[in-house]
């Protein structure tokens, strides 16, 4: 069951509401060592038959200086086994460290093209920043460098089920 007692596949952060703001030590705007810390998520009843997850987070009212909207990537983690229940706040780039179930998640490449989570920084704040999880068939193989694009890519016909929340920025 999910916290609010529903059994719908939930997506949830314990320190951001949906549609809430997201606190300033998750964004590069933060003090010190408190910025660009990964925020945590949680997740509940994933769909049957689901071997592995994928989270994509990112910014959808980022303008294009060329042009129209863009969502601008923030964080790509692909390969979460369904045993995991969660990513704990600060967990980009410690997966390794981490190790056991975590050994085998896969950080993919922000639109800043490093891996990892990247906080926003932005000119205006407003914005809204798209947390969404993949509910998937089978563990991806994308190689080296992950992008969303290969994500997305790899993941169709793959796809059980999706879950989300908004934070705005």
């Amino acid at each position: 069951m999910a916290s609010d007692g529903s059994d719908e596949f939930r997506l949830v952060s314990p320190t951001i509401s949906n549609e809430g703001r997201l606190p300033r030590h998750y964004t590069d705007e933060g003090q010190g060592a408190k910025k660009n810390i990964s925020p945590p998520v949680e997740w509940y009843n994933l769909p049957q038959g689901t071997k592995t997850l994928a989270l994509v987070v990112e910014d959808i009212d980022a303008p294009d200086p060329d042009g129209p909207i863009v969502p601008w990537t923030h964080w790509v983690v692909v390969n979460i086994p369904a045993s995991v229940k969660g990513l704990p706040e600060g967990f980009s780039g410690k997966e390794g460290e981490m190790g056991g179930e975590y050994a085998g998640i896969k950080e993919g490449n922000n639109d800043l093209k490093v891996p990892g989570w990247y906080g926003p920084r932005l000119p205006t704040h407003g914005h809204r920043l798209q947390f969404k999880l993949y509910a998937l068939d089978d563990e991806l193989h994308l190689g080296n460098k992950v992008t969303k694009e290969k994500l997305l890519d790899s993941i169709e016909g793959h796809v059980l089920g999706e879950a989300g929340f908004m934070a705005k920025f």
